[in-house]
């Protein structure tokens, strides 16, 4: 039987990577927290985006959305993990920052109107449309730093 061994997180490739992913950390843990303070309100406004299955796939969407910047943050912060975990943790640090990204996007070329992007939940308003796109590209800029960063293999 073999045992899943959990290892600290290799030296980064710049001390720089590290401010950033704290940065982007934080940024990740406000979002979390406002969305999930008021997450009967966070549905809503995801269903304003017209997904396809309407308040189904909203509601299968905002629990992803949640999952995953919370699967995100083991990465960012360097915590000791199993490699497999690791992996994971960097997959959904970058797929977090596509996915606001995708949304900011769909809400700019559709012709519904957003008003929240819903990115900090219903209790901070953030307003959708270029805005939005802009955060959503700076919070992926942050992601591929730290991936770059942070890269979780290193040659010997």
């Amino acid at each position: 039987m073999r045992k899943i061994v959990a290892k600290s997180a290799p030296k980064p490739v710049s001390p720089n990577a590290v401010y950033v992913a704290w940065v982007y950390s934080a940024v990740i843990v406000v979002m979390v927290f406002l969305q999930l303070f008021a997450f009967e309100k966070f549905i809503p406004l995801l269903d304003q985006y017209d997904l396809w299955g309407g308040m189904d796939t909203a509601t299968i969407a905002a629990a992803l959305i949640v999952t995953v910047e919370v699967l995100a943050l083991p990465f960012l912060l360097r915590m000791t993990l199993s490699p497999l975990m690791r992996w994971l943790s960097l997959v959904c640090s970058l797929a977090i920052a596509g996915a606001w990204l995708k949304l900011s996007l769909l809400a700019l070329w559709t012709d519904n109107i957003v008003q929240n992007s819903g990115m900090f939940g219903s209790k901070l308003a953030f307003p959708a449309g270029w805005p939005a796109v802009l955060l959503s590209l700076i919070l992926l800029f942050f992601a591929v730093y730290c991936v770059w960063g942070l890269w979780p293999l290193r040659k010997k």
